[in-house]
């Protein structure tokens, strides 16, 4: 039995405590434990006890008794608790009986009862012996029973663990009263009630009642332990205050301190905290916070209540220096002043919040910041206003303040959204001048930025930086790349793009895949698209109409109508249903092979749609028509395209252009050049070429 967890039990501590009390105690303990034992052996020991003080003085008096496996010292135990310590004694014998008594009783099976009391008579007088020779610590303390001279060294060993289990089951009884005790303190009844108010019940109610219950008890002993080391200390020094008392009797007093030598040096954590250095840490310390933590704005009461009322009131388009300076002039402000007019203004008049900033600026009461400035730019850089922005940070140069990067890191997100690349990239060099790394958002958008500016090969090389510092791009950018590469019809970069993604363990979706046939359908490479619009279909997407429509303008681009036909009849088969998309991709193309039937035909199937035929689709039928030589249709294609000039790019023009004069039309395609020009699209020299070979034409052919 492992006696390493009996050190701080106070069962021993109570039998070794002992005071001095008559060995009738002792004796009537044992005759109680004995219950009625033979008439002479009972009266024997009770008429002739042994005299047990010497051992319990020997306890009490000596402070520096210690059993050999606690370092508790021993205390004097008080007058009080002699009853306390006559129950503690009757329990030990008593438990120690009842375990010797069932012991004795499987080893002797043919012995009476007046045996086995006899037994336990001499057994336990061995005991109380033991006790009074201090052989208690021999006994109970040693991890190996002892044998002794009276007893066999099995009998001995048996008395031993007797003992020891005795102890503990008194250690358990005492912690479980105390727990009890504990159980009821209100402390853990308010935590019980509050964790039964936030749903907490049954077993778990339960264990963390106990688990409460069990730190309160600790910290009950803590304290305990504290205030008797105090108590000890206390007396000892008592002791020493009166040695020093007779000791100063003895010696003349002494007419002075004697002098310090040296500086005084003291650390913390290993810091000389002696250094003059410190005191200069500690007033910039103290500087800081007083701008983190301010003190209390002024009280605002009378006119200058009614100026700041007045300030809060303002319109949009008033000018609030006036007031300003009326109310500077009866509050005279400090920081803390300006911040909380600064925040009813945003709360309460966030129009004129702004312009009051700005003004703000500009007092030397406010003791503006480099930050003051930022969060002005912030602001209106929120609000896309380039110019406020740059006209307050020439302001913010010209006062001395040069923009950290937290301001440019603003300018940088700014230029980005408005699509100034320019302005954008001499930002993010300043932020790297600075030595600042870029994070994830400044990365977005600058990349936005190149993606919007149709520069995504400069998007992608702040990609592969990205990834050489470890960045993990979103899926996001990933996309819009991707994106910008199908629309500019860059196979090679989107196929990059694509492997990088599938390198990034990102899932393929829908888009990624329309995205991959609309990039090589549009640079003529129609296999790879139909290899890529096959793999989405086995994953289980189902193409949708703009996906299919991509599929389709890649057939047109090689002029392979069967396949183009075929792929549209296998996905009615699952299916499918042709919508706007593809339609009008097979309106331009029919359109361009002078299919008019057919082609009006489709147009019959989107107008049962409902949907209004996109642009494409006119200038589709405009270029059919003129081609084919139908003026009627011709003129009113011109006409819906003319109504909607504002949507027609440089490509649609000059398909327009080259259509009329295909057709003979001179005079519209002329009309037509001039809308162009007229939006600042300059025509290429084939169009030019193309209509003024067809005016020499129009005046050479003989009129009918």
């Amino acid at each position: 039995m492992n006696l390493k967890h009996l050190i701080f039990r106070k069962s021993i501590n109570h039998i070794s405590k002992l005071s001095p009390k008559p060995a009738s105690t002792i004796s009537a303990a044992i005759s109680t434990s004995l219950h009625p034992i033979s008439s002479v052996q009972s009266s024997a020991y009770i008429k002739n006890p042994k005299p047990i003080s010497p051992f319990i003085r020997r306890i009490h008096l000596t402070r520096e008794t210690k059993l050999s496996y606690t370092s508790v010292e021993a205390n004097v135990v008080s007058s009080d608790s002699e009853d306390e310590d006559d129950g503690t004694t009757k329990e030990f014998l008593s438990r120690f009986v009842w375990i010797m008594r069932g012991k004795l009783s499987e080893v002797y099976t043919d012995c009476d009862k007046e045996t086995i009391n006899g037994m336990l008579l001499v057994i336990v007088e061995k005991v109380v012996e033991e006790m009074e020779k201090g052989g208690i610590q021999r006994m109970v303390g040693s991890k190996v029973a002892i044998p002794s001279q009276d007893f066999s060294e099995d009998l001995w060993k048996t008395v031993w663990e007797a003992s020891n289990m005795v102890l503990e089951d008194m250690e358990k009884a005492r912690k479980k009263e105390r727990m009890k005790q504990f159980l009821q303190a209100e402390e853990v009844k308010e935590k019980c009630r509050f964790a039964g108010e936030v749903g907490i019940r049954g077993d778990l109610l339960r264990e963390l009642r106990f688990k409460w219950a069990k730190e309160k008890m600790e910290e009950n002993d803590f304290y305990e332990s504290l205030q008797r080391f105090r108590s000890e200390k206390q007396e000892k020094g008592g002791n020493v205050l009166k040695e020093q008392a007779v000791a100063a009797e003895d010696t003349p007093a002494i007419a002075s301190l004697p002098k310090r030598k040296g500086k005084i040096k003291y650390k913390i954590y290993g810091l000389d905290l002696s250094d003059p250095k410190w005191a200069e840490v500690a007033d910039k310390i103290h500087e800081k916070e007083e701008m983190l933590w301010p003190l209390e704005p002024k009280p605002i009461s009378g006119k200058c209540k009614l100026v700041m009322d007045k300030i809060l009131s303002l319109k949009k388009e008033d000018d609030p220096s006036q007031l300003l300076a009326e109310w500077i002039q009866l509050l005279q402000p400090t920081r803390v002043d300006w911040i909380t007019l600064l925040d009813k203004l945003e709360r309460k008049n966030p129009g004129i919040h702004l312009k009051v900033m700005e003004l703000v600026l500009g007092e030397e009461s406010f003791q503006t910041n480099v930050r003051d400035y930022t969060k002005l730019i912030d602001a209106y850089a929120k609000e896309d206003r380039v110019e406020d922005v740059e006209r307050i940070l020439r302001r913010m140069v010209e006062n001395g303040m040069m923009p950290d990067s937290l301001t440019i890191t603003v300018l940088v997100h700014m230029y980005s959204k408005v699509g100034n690349v320019a302005r954008a990239n001499d930002a993010f060099e300043s932020l790297r001048n600075y030595g600042f790394q870029p994070d994830t958002k400044i990365y977005n958008s600058m990349m936005m930025a190149y993606i919007n500016a149709g520069e995504p090969r400069q998007g992608e090389q702040l990609l592969r930086e990205m990834e050489t510092r470890d960045i993990k791009p979103s899926e996001e950018i990933y996309m819009a790349l991707l994106r910008s590469y199908a629309r500019r019809g860059d196979a090679v970069g989107a196929g990059r793009i694509a492997n990088s993604m599938q390198f990034a363990g990102f899932q393929h979706n829908l888009e990624y895949f329309a995205l991959l046939v609309e990039a090589y359908g549009q640079a003529g490479d129609c296999d790879q698209a139909r290899s890529n619009f096959d793999n989405m279909i086995k994953l289980g997407h189902k193409p949708d109409d703009k996906c299919t429509a991509n599929m389709i303008a890649a057939y047109e681009k090689k002029n392979l109508l069967d396949k183009a036909l075929n792929l549209l009849l296998e996905l009615e088969k699952d299916g499918f249903e042709p919508g706007i998309e593809t339609y009008t991709v097979l309106v331009d193309w029919l359109g361009r092979l002078r299919l008019v039937d057919e082609t009006e035909k489709l147009l019959d199937k989107i107008a049962e749609l409902g949907e209004v035929p996109p642009l494409k689709v006119h200038v589709s039928l405009c270029d059919m028509y003129s081609r084919a030589k139908s003026e009627k249709k011709a003129l009113q294609a011109v006409g819906v395209l003319e109504a909607r000039k504002d949507e027609l790019g440089p490509n649609e023009f000059e398909r327009i252009i080259t259509a009329l004069c295909a057709g003979g039309f001179v005079q519209d395609a002329q009309r037509i050049l001039q809308l162009m020009e007229a939006k600042g699209f300059a025509a290429s020299e084939q169009v030019k070429f193309s209509l003024s070979s067809s005016q020499v034409f129009s005046q050479k052919r003989p009129k009918k």
